[in-house]
């Protein structure tokens, strides 16, 4: 059997989760089989920085963090279930990633 995976990644989980809803609408209404949408581990790329430009005053610092939030849908590969995947509105700041897979 051919399934199709699709890798989904952002900094905000709620548009994620909003596409991930939007597949499993889609499979629903194809009646294709659909496995997940699986949270994966979050990657979190953190930043400390002096929050004074010079190296005169107090040792104070500033924390950053950004967080990519991943998410992982296997699809059973039909034609049209997979057209319509990809007539769906992606928005800005998430990347998304369709491949084949032979089972």
């Amino acid at each position: 059997m051919q399934k199709a995976r699709i890798n989904l990644a952002s900094t905000e989980v709620d548009k994620l989760n909003q596409i991930c809803n939007s597949i499993r609408e889609i499979a629903e209404k194809t009646g294709v089989t659909i496995y997940g949408p699986i949270p994966l581990p979050t990657k979190r790329l953190k930043i400390t920085t002096r929050k004074s430009p010079d190296g005169e005053g107090k040792a104070s610092f500033d924390r950053f963090e950004m967080r990519i939030h991943k998410r992982l849908i296997d699809l059973g590969l039909d034609e049209r279930a997979l057209r319509l995947v990809m007539r769906v509105p992606i928005p800005e700041g998430v990347s998304i990633e369709i491949e084949m897979l032979e089972s």
